[in-house]
């Protein structure tokens, strides 16, 4: 199968159609458009009167819009971190259904110039919005020790993060850190054997993650999602691809907080949250999706709507 095919291929589709729970004349709002499979399948079951609004800041994705020519879609080019302000520039304060992948495209992934993937020698980038300031390379090359255990140790989830981040740092003293390739050469080294591959990932993901505020940016969108949503029936659908975006996730739909400690009322007991989940456990691909697009593996699907 080609990236193409693969960019063009969304994880869980119909999990996320039916998770949707889709009105013909309802609002929806795609937040992660990337490919733009999910949308295209969302406006397909959208009425004449529906509407669709999808937000992605990589311009890849941007590009990809131009092929929707459809009156019932917007594309708005900015981080769904903006989702409640630029929406409202829109004129749209209430919406039925808000869909969000927080995966990494196959195209980004496949595209060795954007630095995203393990696999390819290309520069250290992993900006999502190339006109960020922050890139891999600025982590990598100007990025305390002590920064970067941190991030090794928090996102990455390195088991010796503080010896990588001192190795990585004694290596830029000798020269910059520029390239993929180079930044491999030097985990090499400190991978455990047999498990190198995995540990490449983990190194890649940090950064990542730091460059793209991608927590951050999470923690933002979820906590405007509850003003936004119409009614009890309209719905929240948020796909995770690790254990990091998917622990926020699930504390915020179980407490209305990022810790998932409840807020309990004194007298009553009863628990004050802005969010129902609707799913008692994160829904899982298919076997066979499993077995046709390897991107569904790590996927969780959750569910949730306004608390009554």
């Amino acid at each position: 199968m080609t990236s193409d095919k693969l960019y063009h291929l969304p994880v869980m589709l119909h999990e996320c159609l039916d998770g949707l729970n889709i009105r013909p004349d309802g609002v929806y709002v795609d937040v992660t458009f990337g490919g733009g499979g999910h949308s295209k399948a969302i406006l397909e079951r959208l009425g004449e009167k529906g509407k669709l609004y999808a937000f992605d800041q990589d311009p890849d994705a941007k590009q990809n819009s131009l092929s929707i020519t459809d009156a019932r879609f917007t594309f708005i080019e900015t981080n769904f971190r903006n989702i409640k302000k630029f929406l409202r520039l829109y004129g749209v304060k209430k919406v039925d259904g808000i869909l969000a992948d927080f995966g990494i495209s196959s195209h980004q992934i496949d595209e060795p110039s954007r630095g995203f993937s393990t696999r390819f020698d290309g520069d250290l980038d992993m900006r999502m919005n190339q006109k960020a300031e922050i890139s891999a390379h600025t982590v990598v090359n100007e990025y305390s020790e002590a920064q970067l255990h941190k991030i090794l140790g928090m996102y990455g989830e390195i088991k010796n993060a503080r010896t990588l981040a001192n190795a990585l740092c004694s290596a830029r003293m000798n020269a910059s850190i520029n390239t993929t390739g180079q930044l491999k050469a030097i985990l090499e080294q400190y991978a455990p054997k047999f498990k190198e591959f995995k540990y490449f990932a983990q190194v890649f993901q940090a950064i990542r993650i730091e460059v793209n505020q991608e927590l951050e940016v999470i923690q933002e969108f979820l906590t405007q999602t509850p003003d936004l949503l119409r009614d009890t029936e309209s719905r929240l659908c948020v796909m995770t691809f690790h254990s990091l975006e998917d622990r926020l996730v699930k504390n915020y739909f179980k407490a209305g907080n990022f810790t998932g400690e409840l807020d309990r009322d004194i007298v009553f007991g009863t628990v004050t949250k802005p969010l129902e989940s609707i799913t008692r456990k994160p829904i899982e691909a298919s076997p066979d999706e499993l077995s046709s697009n390897g991107r569904s593996r790590s996927a969780k699907l959750r569910i949730a709507t306004l608390s009554s």
